[in-house]
Parts: structure tokens; C-alpha cells; sequence
């Protein structure tokens, strides 16, 4: 148990330190964010993309919001992979505008297992993507 928190630290470290540090194309030489007339929160959109970059998308709707990742194996843990789908449920740039599911498999002698997900991994995923919204809307707004 201790170690697969250790895991999940380690993760949601990788995933802010993601968001910190990408950058953002849709921004145009004013400093605004470029139009690209989606259905949801433009900062949100950009800021889930940047945050989960490291993972293979599966799919991403920018009209309805859903970003979809294909399944997902450290190199430090590859007997564990992880899932996720980020739903964006707002056009306005609210903590509540932003759901992330976290799903989990295990190997084990037969394939691939479901297994148990900490809550908070998914609490701190949203955690890192609103962070990295409020940056590029800060930036946004400082241009």
C-alpha cells in the first residue's frame, strides 16, 4: 500500500511539474489566447493537454470537452497503467468546470487487471490542470 501511494505521489509530482513547465502554442504574438472557437473553456482545454502530454491520447473533443488517453505504463512501473479521461464541463474557468476519472490495471498472470485507484489521484490531477489554467490565463492577461 505504502508503495503504490509512493507511486501515485510520484505521478501527480510528474503531472504538475508537467504543467509548470509547457508551453502553450495557442497563444499569439498579443499574448491572447488564440480563437479557436471550442466548446469549452479555452484555458481549461489548453491546460489538460499540457498537464497530461506525456500520456498517448486516445481521443480529445474540444466541442464537448472530453480528452481521452490511451493506456499509460511508467517506465519505473510497467506491471501498472494507468487511464484517464478529463471531462471539461464549463465554458468559464471554474474549479468545478473540470472532472478527471483515473483508471487503473495491474498485470498479472492472466492480463491486465482492473484495480483500485487512490481517490486522491484524481483530486490532484484537477489540482494541476486549474493551476496551469490560471497560469495561462495570467499570462493571457499580462500581454
Amino acid at each position: 500500500m505504502k508503495g503504490q501511494i509512493m507511486r501515485f505521489a510520484a505521478i501527480a509530482l510528474a503531472l504538475f511539474l508537467a504543467a509548470c513547465s509547457s508551453s502553450n502554442p495557442d497563444v499569439v504574438d498579443s499574448g491572447t489566447p488564440a480563437k479557436a472557437d471550442i466548446g469549452v473553456n479555452e484555458f481549461l482545454w489548453r491546460a489538460s493537454l499540457d498537464t497530461i502530454n506525456f500520456m498517448p491520447l486516445q481521443s480529445a473533443d474540444p466541442f464537448g470537452g472530453i480528452i481521452i488517453t490511451e493506456w499509460y505504463s511508467a517506465p519505473e512501473d510497467p506491471n501498472e497503467q494507468m487511464k484517464l479521461t478529463v471531462y471539461i464541463l464549463d465554458k468559464r474557468l471554474r474549479a468545478d468546470g473540470l472532472k478527471v476519472s483515473v483508471f487503473r490495471q495491474i498485470r498479472a498472470t492472466s492480463g491486465w487487471v482492473d484495480a483500485q485507484v487512490n481517490p486522491e489521484t484524481s483530486t490532484k490531477l484537477e489540482n494541476a490542470i486549474l493551476a496551469r489554467a490560471r497560469q495561462l490565463r495570467l499570462a493571457a492577461l499580462e500581454r
